[in-house]
């Protein structure tokens, strides 16, 4: 399914949570968080919506490891005799050079979203709050696994409502895991609706699927806009219904 019904899919269930679950203050930001987590599993693939957007550093990756060989072969040229530990140095600095410019699209911005997740570990530990490390570490490890595996299951889910709930704890944001966790839960749903499936229970290979949508076809763009307005339209209907006039 397409990143953008995802988010649509995301957003809805946010307002269903606000609007239904007793307890749960309507909150826009909880909205927002639900809608942020529906595109959440989709990191394993380098170019979802997610991923271009925190991996926003991916040109200065790659300029960074052009500035690190330069470094490294200046060190070498200034500071170093020659001989063989010399021309380690020139070697490795070839190696940062061509890396850099090797990296082209999904490589760079898989590398991007590892340094964003480390910083966030980083910023965790520095600020002793759990979720912030667990979020970081969610970030730099999925779009090193392959697309619609261990972040499309039922496991995935579990670790990311769990995040929210430390986060609630830390917070005080009173729902944080009901929106993190249902707007997660819903880009699973939403794509065992595809012909591809969702392995839920990984590593169990039993895909689960209901093969209504074919992603990217015509027919499936339609049958998507028509499953988020439908479904936009059922919470929209529950939710005024529940209104005191």
């Amino acid at each position: 399914m397409r990143g953008s019904s995802h988010l649509a899919i995301g957003l809805i269930t946010g307002v269903a949570i606000a609007g239904l679950v007793p307890g749960i203050p309507f909150s826009l930001p909880g909205i927002a968080l639900a809608g942020f987590s529906s595109l959440a599993p989709d990191l394993d693939h380098p170019d979802s919506r997610l991923s271009k957007r925190l991996g926003f550093s991916q040109h200065y990756v790659r300029w960074a490891f052009a500035a690190g060989a330069l470094a490294l072969g200046a060190y070498a040229y200034l500071q170093l005799r020659p001989g063989a530990e010399q021309r380690l140095c020139y070697t490795a600095a070839l190696a940062l050079g061509l890396i850099g410019v090797g990296m082209q699209g999904g490589s760079a911005r898989r590398l991007a979203l590892l340094f964003t997740g480390l910083g966030t570990v980083v910023a965790g530990l520095y600020s002793e709050q759990l979720w912030l490390s667990l979020l970081g570490t969610f970030v730099a490890l999925a779009p090193f696994t392959s697309h619609r595996s261990w972040t499309h299951t039922l496991w995935a889910t579990a670790l990311w409502t769990y995040i929210g709930h430390l986060a609630d704890k830390d917070l005080g944001w009173h729902g944080v895991a009901l929106f993190a966790g249902g707007g997660y839960l819903s880009h699973l749903i939403a794509d065992t609706l595809t012909k591809a499936g969702v392995r839920w229970f990984l590593p169990l290979d039993s895909s689960f699927k209901i093969p209504l949508i074919r992603t990217g076809s015509a027919t499936g763009n339609v049958l998507e806009v028509a499953i988020c307005a439908g479904y936009g339209l059922l919470v929209l209907g529950l939710v005024v219904g529940r209104m005191e006039f």
